[in-house]
Protein backbone atom coordinates (compact mmCIF):
# COMPACT_ATOMS: atom_id res chain seq x y z
CA UNK A 1 0.00 0.00 0.00
CA UNK A 2 1.19 3.86 -0.73
CA UNK A 3 2.85 5.06 2.22
CA UNK A 4 1.53 8.39 1.65
CA UNK A 5 -1.64 7.17 1.85
CA UNK A 6 -0.73 5.68 5.34
CA UNK A 7 0.04 8.40 6.71
CA UNK A 8 -3.52 10.51 6.01
CA UNK A 9 -5.02 10.33 9.38
CA UNK A 10 -8.80 10.01 10.08
CA UNK A 11 -9.79 13.75 10.12
CA UNK A 12 -8.31 14.59 6.55
CA UNK A 13 -10.89 12.20 5.07
CA UNK A 14 -14.62 13.18 5.10
CA UNK A 15 -15.68 11.51 7.56
CA UNK A 16 -12.78 13.26 9.74
CA UNK A 17 -14.21 16.68 8.64
CA UNK A 18 -18.08 15.62 9.70
CA UNK A 19 -16.19 14.18 12.67
CA UNK A 20 -14.38 17.43 13.47
CA UNK A 21 -17.40 19.42 12.96
CA UNK A 22 -19.54 17.13 15.53
CA UNK A 23 -16.49 17.37 17.99
CA UNK A 24 -16.62 21.23 18.02
CA UNK A 25 -20.25 21.15 17.79
CA UNK A 26 -19.94 19.07 21.06
CA UNK A 27 -17.42 21.10 22.84
CA UNK A 28 -18.95 24.19 21.88
CA UNK A 29 -22.55 23.20 22.91
CA UNK A 30 -21.09 21.69 26.23
CA UNK A 31 -19.67 24.81 27.12
CA UNK A 32 -23.21 26.62 26.51
CA UNK A 33 -24.89 24.39 28.54
CA UNK A 34 -22.25 24.06 31.26
CA UNK A 35 -22.32 27.65 31.31
CA UNK A 36 -26.05 28.49 31.31
CA UNK A 37 -27.20 25.84 33.85
CA UNK A 38 -23.38 26.34 36.03
CA UNK A 39 -25.74 27.09 39.20
CA UNK A 40 -27.74 23.46 39.18
CA UNK A 41 -24.12 21.78 37.83
CA UNK A 42 -22.91 22.80 41.39
CA UNK A 43 -25.55 21.83 43.47
CA UNK A 44 -25.85 18.48 41.67
CA UNK A 45 -22.14 18.03 42.31
CA UNK A 46 -22.55 19.12 45.94
CA UNK A 47 -25.14 16.25 46.55
CA UNK A 48 -24.03 13.25 47.73
CA UNK A 49 -25.42 11.06 44.30
CA UNK A 50 -24.18 13.65 42.29
CA UNK A 51 -20.94 13.41 43.51
CA UNK A 52 -20.84 9.90 43.09
CA UNK A 53 -21.64 10.23 38.97
CA UNK A 54 -19.23 13.04 38.70
CA UNK A 55 -16.41 10.82 40.04
CA UNK A 56 -17.50 7.80 38.10
CA UNK A 57 -17.70 10.04 34.78
CA UNK A 58 -14.43 11.38 35.16
CA UNK A 59 -12.75 8.12 36.21
CA UNK A 60 -14.72 6.62 32.69
CA UNK A 61 -12.99 9.54 30.87
CA UNK A 62 -9.26 9.08 32.83
CA UNK A 63 -9.56 5.26 31.89
CA UNK A 64 -10.63 5.86 28.39
CA UNK A 65 -7.51 8.11 27.84
CA UNK A 66 -5.10 6.26 29.74
CA UNK A 67 -5.77 2.58 28.12
CA UNK A 68 -5.01 1.91 24.83
CA UNK A 69 -7.75 -0.68 24.03
CA UNK A 70 -10.66 1.19 25.82
CA UNK A 71 -9.00 4.60 24.03
CA UNK A 72 -8.86 2.52 20.63
CA UNK A 73 -13.02 1.29 20.87
CA UNK A 74 -14.20 4.72 21.76
CA UNK A 75 -12.08 6.05 18.75
CA UNK A 76 -13.48 3.05 16.40
CA UNK A 77 -17.45 4.18 17.64
CA UNK A 78 -16.68 7.74 17.01
CA UNK A 79 -15.14 6.78 13.32
CA UNK A 80 -17.35 4.44 13.08
CA UNK A 81 -20.36 7.05 13.22
CA UNK A 82 -19.33 9.50 11.76
CA UNK A 83 -18.78 7.38 8.59
CA UNK A 84 -22.66 6.17 8.53
CA UNK A 85 -23.61 10.30 8.79
CA UNK A 86 -21.09 11.00 5.76
CA UNK A 87 -21.81 8.65 4.09
CA UNK A 88 -25.43 9.65 3.85
CA UNK A 89 -24.62 13.00 2.29
CA UNK A 90 -21.44 12.29 -0.30
CA UNK A 91 -20.14 8.70 -1.47
CA UNK A 92 -17.17 7.73 0.65
CA UNK A 93 -17.62 4.11 0.02
CA UNK A 94 -14.19 3.29 -2.43
CA UNK A 95 -15.92 0.55 -4.55
CA UNK A 96 -18.13 3.01 -5.43
CA UNK A 97 -15.49 6.07 -5.83
CA UNK A 98 -13.34 3.88 -8.33
CA UNK A 99 -16.42 3.18 -10.02
CA UNK A 100 -16.74 7.02 -10.59
CA UNK A 101 -13.62 7.27 -11.43
CA UNK A 102 -14.14 4.47 -14.44
CA UNK A 103 -16.83 6.42 -15.59
CA UNK A 104 -14.78 9.96 -15.59
CA UNK A 105 -11.72 7.96 -17.36
CA UNK A 106 -14.27 6.86 -19.86
CA UNK A 107 -15.84 10.41 -20.84
CA UNK A 108 -12.00 12.02 -20.75
CA UNK A 109 -11.05 9.40 -22.94
CA UNK A 110 -13.43 10.14 -25.49
CA UNK A 111 -12.70 13.83 -24.72
CA UNK A 112 -9.17 13.27 -25.25
CA UNK A 113 -9.50 11.26 -28.53
CA UNK A 114 -11.93 14.17 -29.98
CA UNK A 115 -8.51 16.45 -28.81
CA UNK A 116 -5.79 14.22 -31.11
CA UNK A 117 -7.63 14.07 -34.12
CA UNK A 118 -8.26 17.79 -33.76
CA UNK A 119 -4.61 18.43 -32.99
CA UNK A 120 -3.47 16.08 -35.75
CA UNK A 121 -5.71 18.20 -38.40
CA UNK A 122 -3.67 21.03 -37.18
CA UNK A 123 -0.66 19.50 -37.45
CA UNK A 124 -1.35 18.63 -40.89
CA UNK A 125 -1.87 22.01 -41.83
CA UNK A 126 0.96 23.64 -40.17
CA UNK A 127 3.03 21.56 -41.89
CA UNK A 128 1.98 22.06 -45.35
CA UNK A 129 2.13 25.94 -44.56
CA UNK A 130 5.85 25.35 -43.31
CA UNK A 131 6.54 23.26 -46.68
CA UNK A 132 4.39 25.72 -48.72
CA UNK A 133 6.94 28.85 -46.74
CA UNK A 134 10.22 26.72 -47.90
CA UNK A 135 8.89 26.75 -51.29
CA UNK A 136 8.40 30.15 -51.39
CA UNK A 137 11.69 30.98 -49.47
CA UNK A 138 13.48 28.83 -52.79
CA UNK A 139 11.51 30.51 -55.32
CA UNK A 140 12.58 33.98 -53.81
CA UNK A 141 16.19 33.49 -53.47
CA UNK A 142 16.15 32.06 -56.70
CA UNK A 143 14.55 35.04 -58.19
CA UNK A 144 16.60 37.22 -56.18
CA UNK A 145 19.55 35.58 -57.70
CA UNK A 146 18.43 35.80 -61.15
CA UNK A 147 17.72 39.41 -60.46
CA UNK A 148 21.29 40.35 -59.17
CA UNK A 149 22.60 38.57 -62.40
CA UNK A 150 20.57 40.75 -64.47
CA UNK A 151 21.76 43.66 -62.48
CA UNK A 152 18.08 44.35 -61.30
CA UNK A 153 19.08 45.57 -57.60
CA UNK A 154 15.40 46.61 -56.85
CA UNK A 155 13.77 43.10 -57.85
CA UNK A 156 16.90 41.61 -55.92
CA UNK A 157 16.24 43.49 -52.75
CA UNK A 158 12.57 43.00 -53.18
CA UNK A 159 12.64 39.45 -53.61
CA UNK A 160 15.66 38.83 -50.78
CA UNK A 161 13.79 40.56 -47.63
CA UNK A 162 10.81 38.50 -48.97
CA UNK A 163 12.64 35.58 -48.39
CA UNK A 164 13.91 36.44 -45.13
CA UNK A 165 10.46 37.20 -43.79
CA UNK A 166 8.95 33.86 -44.97
CA UNK A 167 12.18 32.14 -42.91
CA UNK A 168 11.47 34.14 -39.77
CA UNK A 169 8.24 33.25 -40.44
CA UNK A 170 8.85 29.88 -40.70
CA UNK A 171 10.93 29.82 -37.93
CA UNK A 172 8.46 30.51 -35.78
CA UNK A 173 5.98 28.09 -37.33
CA UNK A 174 8.26 24.85 -36.53
CA UNK A 175 8.86 25.59 -33.20
CA UNK A 176 5.34 25.71 -33.23
CA UNK A 177 5.14 22.36 -34.34
CA UNK A 178 7.48 21.17 -32.23
CA UNK A 179 4.99 22.47 -29.42
CA UNK A 180 2.03 20.63 -30.84
CA UNK A 181 4.35 17.74 -31.39
CA UNK A 182 5.29 17.72 -27.38
CA UNK A 183 1.10 17.78 -27.13
CA UNK A 184 0.48 15.35 -29.55
CA UNK A 185 2.97 12.59 -28.37
CA UNK A 186 1.90 13.55 -24.64
CA UNK A 187 -1.62 13.48 -25.52
CA UNK A 188 -1.49 10.07 -27.56
CA UNK A 189 0.94 7.94 -23.97
CA UNK A 190 -1.88 9.75 -21.86
CA UNK A 191 -4.77 7.76 -23.63
CA UNK A 192 -2.29 4.80 -24.27
CA UNK A 193 -2.15 4.94 -19.99
CA UNK A 194 -5.30 5.89 -18.82
CA UNK A 195 -6.63 3.03 -21.13
CA UNK A 196 -4.67 0.80 -18.60
CA UNK A 197 -5.41 2.41 -16.00
CA UNK A 198 -9.42 1.91 -16.40
CA UNK A 199 -8.82 -1.54 -17.03
CA UNK A 200 -6.81 -2.25 -14.37
CA UNK A 201 -9.38 0.08 -11.91
CA UNK A 202 -12.04 -1.99 -13.66
CA UNK A 203 -10.43 -5.61 -12.67
CA UNK A 204 -9.87 -4.58 -9.45
CA UNK A 205 -13.47 -2.98 -8.95
CA UNK A 206 -14.86 -6.69 -10.19
CA UNK A 207 -12.71 -8.73 -7.61
CA UNK A 208 -12.54 -6.59 -4.59
CA UNK A 209 -16.58 -5.82 -4.25
CA UNK A 210 -16.76 -9.52 -4.05
CA UNK A 211 -13.60 -9.86 -1.47
CA UNK A 212 -15.21 -6.98 0.31
CA UNK A 213 -18.47 -8.20 0.38
CA UNK A 214 -16.72 -11.79 2.11
CA UNK A 215 -15.23 -9.73 4.59
CA UNK A 216 -18.46 -7.73 5.50
CA UNK A 217 -20.66 -11.06 5.72
CA UNK A 218 -17.70 -12.13 7.96
CA UNK A 219 -16.68 -9.21 10.08
CA UNK A 220 -19.74 -7.86 12.28
CA UNK A 221 -19.22 -4.47 14.22
CA UNK A 222 -18.67 -6.24 17.06
CA UNK A 223 -16.08 -8.51 15.55
CA UNK A 224 -14.55 -5.16 14.92
CA UNK A 225 -14.75 -3.40 18.13
CA UNK A 226 -13.37 -7.04 19.43
CA UNK A 227 -10.45 -7.03 17.05
CA UNK A 228 -9.81 -2.98 17.84
CA UNK A 229 -10.17 -4.28 22.28
CA UNK A 230 -7.04 -6.86 21.55
CA UNK A 231 -5.10 -5.01 19.39
CA UNK A 232 -5.62 -6.90 16.52
CA UNK A 233 -6.14 -4.84 12.91
CA UNK A 234 -9.52 -4.89 11.74
CA UNK A 235 -9.46 -6.70 8.51
CA UNK A 236 -12.18 -4.20 6.86
CA UNK A 237 -10.63 -1.12 8.06
CA UNK A 238 -7.42 -2.40 6.29
CA UNK A 239 -9.04 -3.76 3.08
CA UNK A 240 -10.90 -0.32 2.85
CA UNK A 241 -7.83 1.56 3.62
CA UNK A 242 -5.70 0.03 0.49
CA UNK A 243 -9.00 0.38 -1.64
CA UNK A 244 -8.90 4.20 -0.61
CA UNK A 245 -5.52 4.31 -1.40
CA UNK A 246 -5.87 3.14 -5.08
CA UNK A 247 -8.73 5.94 -5.69
CA UNK A 248 -6.64 8.02 -4.07
CA UNK A 249 -3.89 7.19 -6.70
CA UNK A 250 -6.46 7.48 -9.59
CA UNK A 251 -7.34 10.66 -8.30
CA UNK A 252 -4.47 12.22 -8.86
CA UNK A 253 -3.51 10.29 -12.14
CA UNK A 254 -7.40 11.57 -13.22
CA UNK A 255 -6.10 15.06 -12.16
CA UNK A 256 -3.38 15.63 -14.06
CA UNK A 257 -4.82 14.15 -17.32
CA UNK A 258 -8.10 16.65 -16.83
CA UNK A 259 -5.17 19.42 -16.40
CA UNK A 260 -3.17 18.52 -19.23
CA UNK A 261 -6.40 18.25 -21.30
CA UNK A 262 -7.17 21.88 -20.26
CA UNK A 263 -3.86 23.30 -21.15
CA UNK A 264 -3.92 21.18 -24.11
CA UNK A 265 -7.54 22.80 -24.98
CA UNK A 266 -6.31 26.56 -24.32
CA UNK A 267 -3.63 26.03 -26.56
CA UNK A 268 -5.50 24.69 -29.69
CA UNK A 269 -7.63 27.75 -28.73
CA UNK A 270 -5.10 29.93 -28.95
CA UNK A 271 -4.04 28.90 -32.38
CA UNK A 272 -5.27 30.93 -35.67
CA UNK A 273 -3.11 29.22 -38.53
CA UNK A 274 -5.75 30.77 -41.06
CA UNK A 275 -3.78 34.05 -40.41
CA UNK A 276 -0.62 32.11 -39.40
CA UNK A 277 -0.87 33.60 -35.83
CA UNK A 278 -1.02 32.00 -32.19
CA UNK A 279 -1.08 33.50 -28.77
CA UNK A 280 1.75 33.33 -26.44
CA UNK A 281 -0.22 32.55 -23.51
CA UNK A 282 -1.19 29.11 -25.27
CA UNK A 283 2.30 27.97 -25.71
CA UNK A 284 3.13 29.33 -22.00
CA UNK A 285 0.75 27.59 -20.18
CA UNK A 286 2.52 24.12 -21.96
CA UNK A 287 5.97 25.20 -21.37
CA UNK A 288 4.94 25.98 -17.85
CA UNK A 289 3.87 22.13 -17.89
CA UNK A 290 7.10 20.87 -19.33
CA UNK A 291 8.96 21.95 -16.46
CA UNK A 292 7.17 21.15 -13.75
CA UNK A 293 8.91 18.46 -13.20
CA UNK A 294 7.41 14.73 -13.13
CA UNK A 295 3.82 13.25 -13.96
CA UNK A 296 1.79 11.08 -11.72
CA UNK A 297 0.55 9.96 -15.08
CA UNK A 298 3.37 9.75 -17.42
CA UNK A 299 6.34 8.89 -14.58
CA UNK A 300 9.58 8.69 -16.43
CA UNK A 301 8.01 8.13 -20.28
CA UNK A 302 7.40 12.65 -20.03
CA UNK A 303 11.01 13.41 -20.12
CA UNK A 304 11.32 10.53 -22.92
CA UNK A 305 8.39 12.01 -24.78
CA UNK A 306 9.84 15.77 -24.87
CA UNK A 307 13.21 14.45 -25.56
CA UNK A 308 11.57 12.41 -28.57
CA UNK A 309 9.64 15.40 -29.67
CA UNK A 310 12.63 17.98 -29.70
CA UNK A 311 14.82 15.57 -31.81
CA UNK A 312 14.76 15.99 -35.49
CA UNK A 313 15.87 12.47 -36.16
CA UNK A 314 12.78 11.24 -34.20
CA UNK A 315 10.10 11.70 -37.18
CA UNK A 316 6.29 11.75 -35.85
CA UNK A 317 4.48 9.62 -38.04
CA UNK A 318 0.70 11.53 -37.98
CA UNK A 319 -0.95 8.93 -39.87
CA UNK A 320 -0.36 6.44 -37.56
CA UNK A 321 -3.42 5.45 -35.18
CA UNK A 322 -3.41 6.49 -31.79
CA UNK A 323 -2.07 3.99 -29.55
CA UNK A 324 -4.44 2.38 -27.62
CA UNK A 325 -4.39 -0.60 -24.51
CA UNK A 326 -4.48 -4.19 -25.73
CA UNK A 327 -6.85 -6.14 -23.78
CA UNK A 328 -5.12 -9.34 -24.82
CA UNK A 329 -2.32 -8.22 -23.45
CA UNK A 330 -3.90 -7.70 -20.00
CA UNK A 331 -3.25 -11.54 -18.97
CA UNK A 332 0.50 -10.86 -19.40
CA UNK A 333 1.47 -7.87 -17.24
CA UNK A 334 0.47 -7.26 -13.42
CA UNK A 335 -2.09 -4.99 -12.44
CA UNK A 336 -0.43 -1.87 -11.46
CA UNK A 337 -2.78 -1.88 -8.21
CA UNK A 338 -2.27 -5.47 -6.88
CA UNK A 339 0.30 -4.30 -4.25
CA UNK A 340 -1.97 -1.55 -2.67
CA UNK A 341 -3.15 -5.12 -1.22
CA UNK A 342 -0.05 -6.91 -0.11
Amino acid sequence: MSEEYKKKSFWKRPEGKTGMFFLIALLVGGGILATTFLNALIAFVSSTVGLVVTLLVLGAIIFTAIDPKARGLVSYMYKSVMRWITGMFIQIDPIGILKNYVDDLKDNLKKMNRQVTQLRGQMHKLKEMIINNKKEIDNNLSLASEARDNNNNAVMVLKSRKAGRLKESTMRLEDLYKKMEVLYRVLGKMYENSEIMKEDIEDQVEVKEQERKAILASNSAMKSAMNIISGNKDKKEMFDRALEAVADDVSQKVGEMEQFMEVSQNFMQSLDLQNGIFEEEGLKMLEKWENDGMSILLGDDKAKLLVQANNDEDILDLGAPISKAKPELADNRKNQYDNFFE
